[in-house]
């Protein structure tokens, strides 16, 4: 998967309200079972249990399992990817800004 396929499925992921509050609650708490993240939305466990597959699809959450318990856990690493892009985006507005602030100042000389 390209580093543009992979962004895509973050962003996707990502999209959904319950799925940024999984992830907020996760990095919040840690490590938690999918029963007690289940407790915090008006929805069934299976449509929780459902949001958590797309989130592992995209590699933001990671499932372990101790003993007979199923912990989802966030991952960071595809939120830095996302910030990286971010800041690649300010970057060009920086530069597009500083083009800007260029041309007012010889506006200015000029008058």
């Amino acid at each position: 998967m390209s580093d543009t396929q992979k962004l895509t499925a973050i962003l996707k992921a990502a999209s959904d309200p319950i799925r940024r509050e999984l992830l907020t609650l996760l990095v919040q708490h840690g490590p938690t079972r999918v029963t007690d993240l289940a407790r915090h939305f008006d929805v069934s466990l299976n449509a929780v249990s459902k949001h958590i597959k797309i989130l592992e699809a995209a590699g933001l959450v990671r499932r372990r399992t101790e003993w007979r318990e199923h912990l989802i856990e966030a991952d960071m690493d595809p939120v830095r990817q996302i910030d990286r892009w971010f800041q690649d985006l300010r970057s060009v507005w920086d530069r597009r800004l500083d083009v800007l602030d260029d041309v007012l100042k010889r506006e200015t000389e000029d008058e």
